[in-house]
């Protein structure tokens, strides 16, 4: 079973590593590309890393051409959707280009492997409140140019599995957070503050931006846990929602990590935090993948929180 994993070096893309490696298959052979390192770079002698541009299309074709895999879990990306508002076409063509370049690389030499695309529950955008909660078939509408260039992403899955008959599946994720989550996203965010509040390293003062906005957290662990369902007993051509299928408010994440916090912390409000534009409330629906592989979440939101912040309490004293 050779697997390949684009974005090895990435927040998803590492934990799907660790996972695949844990279940200690002798068949398992993986391959993982990145652009670049990156502080989550994998160091298990068990993978074969390859540092090189998904964009490129010679590269692609040539890599692709070299592994051959069973198993592709395409999850190199730009993911940060404040920067597409920013850089709007460096979001398109990063997120656009290296995913036609693999699945055409995958169709011109006749794959038989077994894809995962994935989307984001940003392609859904502006819900409201009769969309509630969100399925596969509730309307895209993005309202952000990320939002746009991950629509493309999963139609992209689709036109391949139509057109050249590839074995693709395609997932829309809801919001995942956990240990190694870059600081741009506000668990991770929340968690480093705090860590450096314990630390002696900031005031005790958490900025922050809206918390009124409710998200469908889950457990990055449980996401990836649900990638490798989705190919192993999920159905080419179609997609899929994963989520934890309950609105959270980002002041959640707050009380949480106030019960969690060694010192106590006063909240001061960022304007610069705030969003040309944020849905008040997403959530899923995962019914459609559930029924399909069986997947359910393992990770309390508890507990999830408590991992994000002791990793970010050891990054603060590592680099005290």
């Amino acid at each position: 079973m050779r697997v390949l994993i684009t974005g090895i070096s990435g927040f998803a893309g590492s934990h799907l590593a660790d996972y695949l490696l844990a279940q200690n298959d002798p068949t398992l052979e993986l391959v993982g590309v990145s652009q670049n390192g990156g502080e989550n770079a994998p160091t298990d002698a068990r993978i074969r890393f390859i540092v090189g541009d998904l964009s490129a299309p010679r590269f692609t074709a040539e890599l692709f051409a070299q592994i051959s895999p069973d198993r592709v879990y395409h999850l190199a990306a730009q993911a940060f959707v404040p920067i597409s508002w920013q850089d709007p076409w460096a979001t398109l063509e990063n997120n656009i280009r290296a995913q036609t370049n693999l699945l055409h690389a995958a169709a011109q030499q006749k794959s038989n492997a077994r894809i995962l695309i994935v989307g984001s529950n940003e392609e859904y955008g502006r819900v409201t409140p009769a969309d509630l909660p969100i399925d596969e078939d509730t309307p895209l509408r993005p309202d952000s140019p990320y939002g746009v260039s991950k629509i493309t992403q999963d139609f992209l899955g689709l036109q391949y599995f139509l057109s050249h008959q590839l074995r693709i599946v395609r997932m829309r994720p809801f919001n995942h957070i956990g240990p190694r989550q870059n600081e741009r996203f506000v668990a991770a965010n929340f968690a480093k503050q705090i860590a450096e509040i314990e630390a002696g390293k900031r005031a005790p003062k958490l900025r922050v931006g809206n918390l009124a906005a409710q998200r469908d957290f889950s457990d990055v662990r449980d996401i990836v846990r649900g990638y490798v369902l989705a190919l192993e007993r999920g159905n080419a051509g179609d997609v899929y929602n994963i989520g934890s299928g309950k609105p959270r408010a980002v002041r959640e994440l707050v009380e949480t990590y106030q019960h969690l916090a060694r010192v106590p912390f006063e909240i001061e409000y960022d304007a610069e935090r705030m969003r040309p534009s944020d849905t008040p409330i997403s959530y899923c629906d995962a019914a459609r993948f559930k029924n399909a592989t069986g997947w359910a979440p393992q990770f309390s939101f508890h507990e999830t929180l408590r991992a994000i912040l002791d990793y970010w309490r050891g990054r603060v004293a590592h680099n005290a």
